[in-house]
């Protein structure tokens, strides 16, 4: 019989990971609080404004304004930054589609750039290439929860006059040089989907230092209000973004096991580095020196075929996750997606733009191709097991590949 569990083996991780989301019974008490206030809307409430308090200093920032999902949150933000049809924005090709969809949202272009070979953030020398007279923006995504290289963006941004915002759905907590991510620019966002470091089911918030702009993103996400105004004033465009109740009550529950969770995640990822850089053909995501903290939505490793037999990614996933270890693809490339090949996304643009040729789509991306196709990404409640289920995912991706003949 085969030592593979997938060929009829005894799988390599016996038992079951932490499971997620995780909850107690002060979820349960924050959520009969709410049911019994019988204030389940935002606007009369206090759970959520408590809980946008309390997420922006953890953070180190002065605002925090809560939304329905991610998504909402850099569509907010694209409005509050006044981005509009004609402008460009930058992003890395390497990202889920919502980073490009909140531009497009806004009427402009999201211009796609490829990522660093490392760390699959997006490439600051690319950035800089980028950069046209229609230029508004930087998107930087902090992939897996590793920061992109704030230094060289933040100089950038601030030398060109640019707005700089921290697409940081993956990067709860992450530090770089000792601050938390989402505070370099001028917001941040976060996503507080099922899979993310701390939940709601949905929701999502911006952050800031700058007052200028927590004044327009705040207006945009209460359809166009004022805070002190009549309830009926509505000064610019702004749709409803609000958190409900509910969800602040949840998510400052969750905020408060945040800190001691990225610990663990961190401590636990970095012992998969030792481990995992002593299989033939896994490489992991590099860790930054300047990156003193990573929240690890996901541990993200690239696999090379040629170790493992010439095993196609697909099969490898299939392999890991017979073994008991959850591991899953990683998100195709930006300019793969359909609405790029024929051309629906120019239908949110307008005037020239919408008819020219965008040059950014005849490129190669070969990082981003790379790792789309050939990383393997372990997700984030895994991380939150002991020093044994590290050492149980290393067995379990050293059977594979020592036994990928097998399976090719």
């Amino acid at each position: 019989m085969s030592a593979l569990a997938l060929l009829g083996g005894k799988k390599a991780k016996g038992n079951a990971f932490p499971v997620w989301p995780y909850y107690d019974k002060n979820e349960e008490q924050a959520l009969k609080e709410v049911l019994e206030s019988r204030v389940w809307w935002r606007t009369p409430g206090t759970k959520t404004l408590e809980f946008e308090r309390a997420f922006a200093e953890f953070h180190g920032a002065r605002h925090g304004i809560a939304v329905t999902n991610g998504t909402a949150a850099l569509e907010v933000t694209m409005a509050g930054l006044g981005i509009t049809a004609g402008d460009e924005v930058i992003v890395p090709d390497f990202t889920f589609v919502a980073t490009a969809s909140a531009v497009l949202f806004a009427n402009a272009l999201p211009v796609l750039v490829d990522v660093d070979p490392e760390t699959y953030c997006i490439d600051p020398d690319l950035v800089e290439a980028a950069i046209t007279p229609r230029t508004k923006a930087i998107i930087a995504v902090h992939m897996g929860g590793h920061p992109a290289d704030l230094d060289r963006l933040k100089q950038i941004a601030s030398r060109k006059r640019l707005a700089l915002v921290e697409d940081s759905a993956h990067a709860h907590a992450s530090e770089w040089r000792g601050q938390r991510v989402g505070t370099f620019g001028v917001a941040g966002t976060f996503s507080f989907q099922s899979s993310k470091l701390i939940t709601a089911g949905e929701g999502g918030i911006i952050i800031s230092n700058d007052d200028k702009f927590e004044v327009q993103a705040r207006s945009v996400h209460d359809c166009g209000r004022m805070p002190g105004e009549w309830f009926y004033s509505h000064f610019r465009y702004g749709s409803n973004y609000r958190l409900s109740e509910w969800q602040g009550a949840i998510l400052n529950v969750q905020l408060s096991r945040l800190d001691e969770q990225t610990k663990r995640r961190h401590q636990n990822s970095r012992l998969l580095d030792r481990l995992l850089c002593e299989i033939p053909g896994i490489t992991p995501q590099k860790l930054d020196e300047r990156c003193t903290r990573n929240g690890q939505y996901a541990y993200i490793f690239h696999v090379n075929k040629k170790e493992f037999a010439g095993l196609s990614t697909e099969r490898f996933i299939e392999a890991m996750n017979a073994e008991g270890i959850p591991n899953q693809a990683s998100y195709p490339p930006l300019h793969k997606l359909h609405m790029f090949r024929n051309g629906e996304y120019r239908k949110r643009l307008s005037g020239k733009q919408a008819k020219e040729k965008h040059a950014f789509l005849g490129k190669k991306f070969p990082v981003t191709h790379k790792a789309a196709w050939e990383t393997v990404w372990i997700p984030q409640p895994a991380l939150l097991g002991d020093e044994e289920d590290m050492h149980e995912i290393a067995a379990g991706l050293g059977k594979v590949q020592k036994n990928a003949k097998e399976l090719a």
